[in-house]
């Protein structure tokens, strides 16, 4: 048992520490090349039409603070996984050959969602600080972000029905519902909904600090479950993440952006299904409590939506919900240290839940 709290708890302290000592390399790089919007504002949102509540907001932000601040995470995590994984091969009879926690059972499909996510994201961020017109100009549309992800989620939940046998959901407090082949689908759309939430990346330490305590529940589930791979991993990412925020914290010297955002919730769609009844836990139903953070956002951002479209009216004064607040006078900061204060009560309530049942 000691051995797997250490297995655990150290990736986060490494992978801390190696995000805080190689950010100073990506900061410089990020700032000689300019690695920003050339024009504040997000021009159109998803409703159609202007912006100009945001733009107004954010005029003196987004034209001089770093993108692809996702960078010091992504890497962070890949550097501690391989540290790990090699000090696991060199001695592998030793104390390193059992705190190794990269498993081709655990964590190697939500590694290459990781990858994958950063990559497309980078390339996302790349096309928005070249800003050189065109079709890409505005970076990649969201029909091409959403693509990649429903391509990754089908072949993600093909393996989970085909590979691992999985085709039934946990019901929280009840028998798991077996769905068949209608798990791909299922798993399709949750995979959809996280990456959708990933709006929630608007202020300074926002994204960050919700999505590190999301981790950290997870992390302590999959840790309940004695899935310490996945647990591990959810640590380690929790150490970037960290690392991340000592930087972003306001004033940001970097935004974490689509490079962080989409790695982290394609990461986090396979999390939850490992947690879940492959680990004889509760994982999806517990995503609702554990992220109603993100699923207030994705709700906010719907009903704005579809208002403007049916009656041309908005029902918040911008969405999403972090913006409205910003909106109404509420000062940036007092807005994420209001939602890291829920994001904690809900890990915490979540893993409670997790541990009852």
């Amino acid at each position: 048992m000691e051995s797997a709290l250490i297995k655990v708890f150290l990736p986060t302290v490494l992978a801390f520490i190696v995000g805080v000592l190689i950010t100073p390399i990506i900061t410089h790089y990020l700032y000689k090349y300019r690695v920003w919007k050339k024009k504040a504002g997000k021009g159109n949102g998803y409703g159609g039409g202007g912006t100009p509540i945001f733009d107004e907001l954010h005029k003196e932000k987004d034209t001089n603070t770093p993108r692809m601040g996702g960078l010091v995470i992504i890497c962070a995590t890949i550097l501690t996984v391989v540290a790990f994984s090699l000090l696991g091969a060199l001695l592998p009879n030793g104390y390193f050959g059992e705190i190794d926690f990269l498993s081709r059972s655990q964590t190697w499909l939500p590694l290459v969602a990781l990858l994958i996510g950063a990559v497309v994201g980078f390339i996302d961020d790349l096309f928005i600080v070249i800003d050189r017109g065109g079709h890409f100009a505005g970076g990649l549309s969201l029909t091409m972000r959403l693509g990649v992800v429903t391509a990754t989620a089908l072949f993600s939940g093909w393996w989970f029905y085909d590979k691992l046998e999985v085709s039934s959901v946990s019901l929280l407090g009840f028998t798991p519902v077996d769905i068949g082949i209608w798990f791909i689908p299922f798993y399709v759309f949750v995979a959809l909904c996280i990456y959708m939430s990933s709006v929630i990346d608007g202020l300074d330490g926002l994204s960050g600090g919700v999505f590190m305590f999301i981790f950290i529940a997870y992390a302590g589930i999959a840790y309940h479950q004695t899935q310490f791979d996945l647990a591990a991993l959810c640590a380690a990412i929790v150490g970037g993440i960290l690392a991340f925020l000592w930087f972003n914290i306001p004033p940001a010297r970097f935004y974490m952006t689509e490079t962080g955002i989409m790695a982290l919730t394609m990461c986090l769609t396979i999390i939850v299904f490992m947690t879940d009844t492959l680990g004889g836990g509760e994982g999806v139903s517990l995503l609702p409590i554990i992220g109603i953070l993100l699923v207030i956002t994705v709700g906010v951002n719907a009903i704005q939506i579809i208002s403007k479209k049916l009656w041309n009216k908005k029902v918040f004064l911008v969405a999403p919900l972090h913006h409205h607040f910003e909106a109404l006078g509420w000062p940036a900061y007092k807005v994420t240290m209001r939602y890291w204060i829920l994001g904690f009560m809900a890990a915490v309530i979540g893993m409670i839940l997790a541990v009852t049942f």
